[in-house]
Parts: structure tokens; C-alpha cells; sequence
């Protein structure tokens, strides 16, 4: 497998200390991406080591996190370790763009997630003007799939590009999903890969916040903020 590295976080997984597990490779290009160095190539790491790390970390972790890239793009490595974890009785989740429904239905027909976090990157169809990539169908399909699955957490999320989104593509992304959490991150400018964006500040947290508020008729379940100065903040709850 391509791995693009590993770390033990407590954020990634709300409530648990998880290990998270980045592996390399992605179909898309989003211009804003933040893992630019992993999205065509890795560090060809067995699957056996990273069982082991799992294993090792095992007496302080409660969940493993499978993170990106794109998960899904190495689908059987993916499941390996989700079966791997369950075997260990750790939680599971998975970040995902919603590139690949029917590979996201194997892994939850075969009952190996337990959390879903899902980039919702633009309203479904704005897609191909935002990331280049015309997907909306497919990703809301995976949103469609995942909330087939009672026992499986969904969460939406958004990061919040000035100049690429605006708030009322937030508004249309929240009328318009149906997930249990639905979060919206600052775009931070450190790591991007079109470079034109190392010049956008920014959005001010206090603004997201004030953002997500309006959504409250929108959008029913657990709403966030996610921002580089607060952390992970809950915005409302319904």
C-alpha cells in the first residue's frame, strides 16, 4: 500500500483519541487541497506494519481514522485495516470526497465504519466550477448511501475557500444534505496546491460562526465550526 504517514490525534475522531492513518493517492485536484504531497504518490509501507502500528498503539487509541488522499482509491488495503481494527475492538471512521459510492457501500455493507466524514466541497452542482472535478452526483449519492446505514455516524463538511465559495453556496450545501453533523472549516492558505490561493486570507472564525447560525433553519442536527484559532466548536444543535 502507498501510505502518506500516520499520527495520534485527538481531534480527527470527535470524543475519541484516534490513530490516524493518511494513505496516499487521489483522483482529484482540488485547488485548495492541503495534502498536496500525497495526492500521486507515497511511501510503499506493508500492510503488516501498519497493522503493527495499530497494534502498538492499541492500549491508548480508541479508533483508527483512514484519512487522505483518497482511502477508497486503495479500497482492499482500506478494508484489510478496518477489519484489523474491528478485530481489536476500535472504533472506525473514514474521510472521504464521495468519489467512489459503490466502493463506500462495500465497506459499509460489510459493517467495518462507524463514522463517515464526507467532503460536501460545493453545492452538487457546482462542483466542476469549484474543484475542476464534475462529481456532485456521486458525492451526494454517497451521502444517500451512507444515511441507508442507522448505525453509521455521517458528517458533512465544507471548507470555506474566499473567492471559491460564498455564503449562500454554504446556505445551498446546507438546505440540501442530510447528515447528522454538518462542519464548516477555514480555508487555511499554509499548503495549497494551486498557488494563486497562497495570497487568500483566511476566513475570520467569528464570521463562520456567524454564518453557520443562519443555517439553523436549514439544516437540522449538529452544526460546527472547525478554524485553525478555536479548534472544533459547536456552533448549534436541533
Amino acid at each position: 500500500m502507498l501510505l502518506g504517514g500516520t499520527l495520534i490525534s485527538s481531534v480527527e475522531f470527535h470524543g475519541n483519541m484516534s490513530l490516524v492513518i493518511f494513505m496516499a493517492k487521489c483522483p482529484l485536484r482540488c485547488p485548495y487541497c492541503h495534502n498536496v504531497d500525497i495526492l500521486e504518490e507515497g511511501t510503499e509501507t506493508s500492510l503488516n506494519d501498519i497493522k503493527n502500528k495499530i497494534k502498538v498503539s492499541s492500549d491508548f487509541i480508541d479508533a483508527i481514522n483512514i484519512s487522505g488522499g483518497e482511502p477508497l482509491f486503495q479500497l482492499e488495503d482500506t478494508i484489510e485495516l478496518l477489519k484489523y481494527a474491528k478485530d481489536l475492538n476500535l472504533k472506525t471512521k473514514i474521510d472521504t470526497s464521495g468519489f467512489y459510492p459503490k466502493r463506500l457501500k462495500k465497506i459499509l455493507d460489510l459493517g467495518l465504519v462507524d463514522y463517515i466524514a464526507l467532503d460536501v466541497k460545493a453545492p452538487f452542482n457546482k462542483y466542476k466550477e469549484v474543484i475542476g472535478s464534475d462529481i456532485g452526483k456521486s458525492v451526494k449519492e454517497s451521502m444517500n448511501i451512507v444515511n441507508e446505514y442507522d448505525d453509521v455516524t455521517l458528517e458533512c463538511r465544507t471548507t470555506f475557500v474566499p473567492g471559491l465559495i460564498t455564503d449562500d453556496d454554504i446556505k445551498e450545501i446546507a438546505s440540501s444534505i442530510h447528515a447528522d453533523i454538518y462542519t464548516l472549516q477555514q480555508f487555511r492558505n499554509n499548503k495549497v496546491l494551486d498557488e494563486s490561493l497562497n495570497d487568500v486570507e483566511a476566513p475570520n472564525p467569528h464570521d463562520l460562526n456567524n454564518l453557520v447560525m443562519e443555517l439553523k433553519p436549514l439544516f437540522k442536527g449538529i452544526a460546527k465550526v472547525k478554524s485553525g484559532e478555536f479548534g472544533e466548536k459547536e456552533i448549534y444543535s436541533t
